[in-house]
């Protein structure tokens, strides 16, 4: 009975360095969690420092196209100017797809995780039932046996007595 007592604390403390992991994989997820926010909070900057590019070259735009009757020279600037300006769009849009991706990767991520933790959870959690009622069983049956084991020890005596007195 001992020994079934004492593989039951090992299996207890082997279950807490389980529960002690989840924990700490918890933890990791939730610092993705922070970093994924983050990085939505760098989208939305890359967002609204876009919107101000393109309306500083549309008023780029605009005062270029007032010169641009003043020359030919003045109209190739002005087509240079244009396709800086489309491929600074191209790469801030791609550049914002990129992160999309990336978020989205890292948030399906998580959500696998956290699927992976609840049934880790889950099943600690029916270990830890299933090992409290063999404890129960266990604690049961050591104290029948003491009781047993008193009993047998008083009929002992008597029996030890009655074989004096006969």
């Amino acid at each position: 009975m001992e020994a079934d007592v004492s593989e039951m604390r090992n299996e207890l403390q082997t279950r807490d360095g389980l529960w002690r992991r989840i924990q700490l994989e918890c933890q990791k997820l939730y610092t993705e969690l922070l970093k994924i926010k983050d990085m939505q909070e760098i989208q939305k900057k890359h967002q609204s420092s876009h919107v101000q590019l393109t309306e500083q070259l549309e008023n780029k735009n605009t005062e270029l196209l007032l010169f641009a009757g003043s020359g030919e020279h003045q109209e190739e600037e002005l087509n240079n100017i244009r396709n800086r300006v489309y491929r600074k769009e191209q790469s801030h849009c791609s550049e914002q797809q990129r992160m999309k991706t990336e978020i989205s990767d890292l948030t399906e991520e998580l959500h696998q995780k956290e699927i992976t933790i609840a049934t880790i959870m889950e099943k600690a959690s029916l270990l830890e039932r299933q090992l409290k009622m063999e404890l129960d069983t266990k604690h049961k049956l050591l104290t029948k046996q003491q009781f047993l084991e008193f009993r047998y020890q008083v009929i002992k005596s008597e029996n030890t007595h009655l074989k004096e007195m006969v």
